[in-house]
């Protein structure tokens, strides 16, 4: 919809429904000589532009919202799609088996696959995906019982249940800087050593790793 002027001194109103190559279809509704015309040719646009256009029932008072004097105020929002799409995986993966149904620790976990973020921070991603969240001191209050071996034992058992692991062991692998503090140089590695005498580091493998009688 576009206004233009006339001739004669009036505002036209048009609608351009194409421009292509430069060719336009522009259709034209009238002239307005004043304010009130053509606040009224503007409505009329309004209406064709929106022609075939059925309207979403909301289920709202027709009354109220003819005297609401601006649009209606979003009060909430949420991402139903993803949280509920995120849960189907943590149930399949047995999670909600091995926590006892524990909600506290399925909208911990969740929120960090969300928004890799810190505990208290994953309230605010738990928000904004329009889940209601816990309070961070009752988060705070089930943070000993996670981080009891049987708990995460569960959990493990879990993951080598879906992947279909059978007796096995779980490595884990990390490398690492490690420093030594000596007055001698020959009692430390030289590889990947400092320049002076007081201390010398190298990256070893630190961890869990494998050997024919188990880890070590």
């Amino acid at each position: 919809m576009r206004t233009v002027r006339t001739a004669s001194g009036a505002t036209g109103v048009q609608i351009v429904h194409s421009f292509r190559r430069g060719a336009r279809g522009i259709e034209h509704l009238g002239s307005a000589h004043d304010e009130r015309e053509l606040e009224t040719l503007k409505a009329v646009a309004q209406q064709r532009l929106a022609g075939g256009q059925g309207e979403l029932d909301l289920g709202l008072d027709a009354a109220a919202c003819a005297g609401s004097s601006g649009p209606l105020e979003i009060v909430s929002s949420r991402m139903g799609h993803l949280w509920d799409g995120l849960c189907v995986a943590y149930d399949a993966l047995g999670f909600d088996e091995a926590a006892e149904g524990d909600e506290v620790f399925r909208q911990l976990v969740l929120a960090r696959i969300i928004e890799p973020t810190s505990k208290q921070d994953s309230l605010r991603v738990l928000a904004e995906t329009g889940v209601d969240a816990v309070s961070y001191a009752t988060l705070k209050r089930r943070l000993p019982t996670y981080a009891q071996d049987e708990f995460r034992q569960k959990l493990a058992a879990a993951c080598a249940r879906h992947a279909g692991l059978g007796p096995t062991s779980l490595v884990l692998y990390e490398v690492s800087t490690l420093y030594f503090e000596t007055d001698t140089r020959g009692r430390v590695p030289r590889a990947g050593g400092s320049p002076n005498n007081a201390g010398w580091s190298r990256r070893s493998p630190s961890g869990c790793s494998p050997t024919p009688r188990g880890s070590r």
